[in-house]
């Protein structure tokens, strides 16, 4: 294997005897590596945290193996798969954020805008109140949802073509027509039905455990690798469909495949814990401010979405205590305020 100096400072190519060639860049490779560390860190520190307070080493040894029953019981079977659950979630989210904004060319083209965790919320409200489903029918009814609002607004935003800024416009179109549905679905509700969706609808981590985590990680196995097929693609793709077609990039089928991939990871994640807003549509952008490198940064967006979510939770855990907020409540009221900071700069670079 050979590396070449790219012309972009910092950044190397690297070249594999089978003509395969993967850019590197220096300052990417920092940055993805310092969040892999917080993201962990954080999970080991959030672990410990509770009732019964654990010290980081003894999370440690216990997770080696070393542990006593009784903490061993407490991480392996109650803690560990809530932390695990929030790094997929939270990662599925970054994700998905970074190939909608990409895909769109547009910092507000994450689920969160366009209506996938809306149209998770009404398959489950759905469950809920309609058939008075399990958590499991309640997660399977959120995972068709996405899926459904997902196909919904390719198809309606299909002109010769699926383009970003149209793609946007119907987006938030469906959103505030799923949002009506799910309003009308909680009139209908009776008392404890409309309370246990209102719950579910803040998104949360609390009760999580091993069934949540498994599927999570079969989806991960499955679409991290197709994504990464397409990067190059997707980054060729970020230039505007005629320079990516002359390229030899097929463009249509490109924006499919990874269209579908991020309706998944955000279904996927809204039926493990709930719509978690706005990771989705942070993640990537503090990503790209971190790596300062174009393109649509994937595995920094992944690695900061784990992070933010298990902050968040951590956050929660520690500021309220007993009375934790979901963490869905966390980072709406940190998204919130970085959306209304991205509006403003948005529109004074006379963008928006």
């Amino acid at each position: 294997m050979k590396a070449t100096e790219a012309k972009r400072p910092g950044t190397r190519a690297i070249r594999t005897p089978g003509g395969l060639s993967v850019r590197v860049g220096l300052r990417s490779t920092v940055v993805v590596v310092l969040l892999v560390v917080a993201a962990l860190a954080a999970a080991v520190v959030l672990i410990g945290t509770g009732d019964f307070a654990i010290p980081a080493g003894d999370v440690l040894r216990t997770l080696a193996g070393q542990g006593d029953p009784g903490q061993e019981f407490i991480i392996n079977d109650l803690r560990l798969p809530r932390v695990l659950v929030g790094l997929l979630v939270g990662g599925a989210l970054g994700l998905s954020g970074a190939l909608f904004q990409s895909i769109s060319r547009n910092p507000l083209g994450s689920p969160d805008v366009l209506g996938l965790g809306q149209g998770s919320t009404a398959g489950a409200l759905v469950m809920i109140v309609v058939f008075g489903g399990s958590a499991t029918q309640v997660a399977f009814g959120a995972l068709v949802g996405g899926l459904v609002t997902g196909a919904a607004i390719y198809v309606l935003a299909w002109k010769r073509g699926v383009h970003g800024y149209r793609l946007v416009l119907v987006g938030i179109g469906v959103s505030a027509f799923v949002t009506a549905v799910n309003g009308y679905l909680l009139t209908k509700a009776d008392f404890v039905d409309a309370a246990r969706a209102t719950v579910w609808m803040t998104g949360s981590l609390n009760g999580r455990d091993w069934a949540q985590v498994w599927p999570l990680l079969a989806l991960f196995a499955v679409l991290v690798p197709l994504v990464a097929v397409y990067a190059r693609p997707l980054r060729m793709l970020e230039m505007g469909d005629d320079a990516a077609g002359a390229l030899g990039i097929r463009v249509e089928r490109t924006r499919l495949v990874l269209l579908v991939a991020s309706v998944f990871l955000t279904a996927a994640a809204t039926a493990a814990a709930g719509p978690v807003v706005f990771v989705a549509l942070t993640a990537p952008q503090i990503a790209r401010r971190l790596t300062r490198s174009p393109g649509p940064n994937l595995m920094a967006a992944t690695w900061l979405g784990a992070t933010l979510l298990i902050v968040a939770d951590l956050a929660s855990q520690r500021a309220f205590g007993a009375d934790q907020l979901p963490v869905g409540v966390v980072t709406g009221v940190v998204g919130g305020g970085y959306l209304l900071w991205l509006l403003v700069t948005e529109r004074k670079a006379g963008r928006i």
